[in-house]
């Protein structure tokens, strides 16, 4: 006979069945949750973090140069160190142009030396591009104990960090322009600059220029000390108020004349007034030279500068359409900055 099992029965009967596929359901899910969770947490264990900036150089393709100064100096231990280190960094093209062809080139020069130019490179403070307002000359301190002058401008020409509407905005420090901006490490940034920047270790500009030759071997001023000091004009240039200098090289006065027989019988007057021509007030950079602009100096006239990229020239009333290269531009001293030129301007 068979027997049949009532609706209350049937429902009774029928429960652990539901109810076993119900928490095998929820078990297939939390499996489920359970690989999910883990795999993320294996990817966050194992996803690449962020470096010192010691390592970050030493990754980096075009710092070379830099990462072999920074072990022959000893400065890459200290920026392996925590803290918040803001560095910028010569890319190998500017060490090239400083002289320093490759690895070997400075792993002959003095492990000192290296150590006191790469401290001027080296900010305590971490400072991103976002943290560089508009404005020139802003001066902050470096671990040489010395300043360095970021500047921010807006100019219709040269190599910008970054364009909009046919303007560039330039970031530089101490007339190196900053090619590119914030690489982050965890113990602060770096920024490429596309020039070494040299410590203002002569001391004032009139020290600045007799020192520069040894900087620059080619690079020789005898006549212009000559004509400062007939003039009278060394003082000036050793005063605490900032000035930039467009230093004309030997062979820039023998160009126009001005050999030591003829600087030691021109009138003083007339040395005071040509020397004159050669200063502006204040630190200004190559980079804060916008093109087509007219530079007042501190004789009181004007000189006519022409500004891209790659080039500075400045042109005198006087030297008509013959235009003076800066050659060796940005020099810093510790009153000033240095321009070195190949032509002597005349006022007139």
């Amino acid at each position: 006979m068979k027997t049949f099992l009532t609706t209350n029965q049937m429902m009774y009967t029928n429960r652990p069945t539901h109810v076993l596929r119900t928490w095998g359901l929820l078990l297939c899910i939390l499996s489920g949750m359970t690989v999910f969770f883990s795999a993320c947490k294996k990817q966050e264990e194992t996803a690449p973090g962020l470096t010192t900036i010691s390592q970050l150089i030493s990754n980096g393709s075009r710092f070379t140069i830099l990462k072999a100064a920074l072990t022959k100096s000893g400065m890459d231990a200290t920026l392996n160190q925590a803290g918040t280190f803001t560095l910028f960094a010569p890319t190998d093209d500017a060490f090239k142009a400083f002289g320093y062809a490759d690895v070997a080139a400075i792993n002959a020069a003095p492990a000192e030396l290296l150590k006191s130019v790469l401290q001027y490179h080296v900010l305590s403070t971490r400072i991103g591009g976002a943290d560089i307002q508009t404005g020139v000359n802003n001066p902050q301190q470096t671990m040489a104990s010395a300043p360095v002058y970021i500047s921010k401008v807006t100019s219709a020409s040269g190599t910008s960090t970054s364009t909009t509407s046919g303007t560039a905005t330039i970031i530089s420090v101490n007339g190196a322009r900053i090619v590119q901006t914030d690489g982050a490490a965890t113990n602060g940034v770096v920024h490429a600059i596309d020039r070494i920047l040299l410590p203002p270790i002569f001391g004032d500009v009139v020290k600045t220029i007799q020192g520069i030759p040894t900087l620059v071997p080619t690079a020789s001023f005898k006549l212009l000390q000559a004509a400062v000091t007939r003039a009278g004009s060394a003082t000036s240039l050793s005063s605490a108020n900032a000035i930039t200098v467009f230093a004309p090289t030997d062979a820039a006065f023998r160009a126009a004349g001005y050999d030591s027989t003829a600087i030691a019988k021109a009138p003083v007057a007339t040395l005071a007034s040509v020397l004159g021509y050669h200063v502006l007030n204040g630190r200004t950079y190559t980079p804060l030279i916008s093109n087509g602009s007219s530079l007042t100096t501190l004789q009181g006239g004007t000189i006519t500068a022409t500004s891209s990229a790659t080039a500075v020239t400045v042109t005198g009333k006087g030297n008509g359409t013959s235009a003076s290269n800066v050659t060796f531009p940005d020099i810093t001293a510790t009153n000033g900055v240095v321009h070195i030129i190949d032509r002597l301007l005349l006022p007139q």
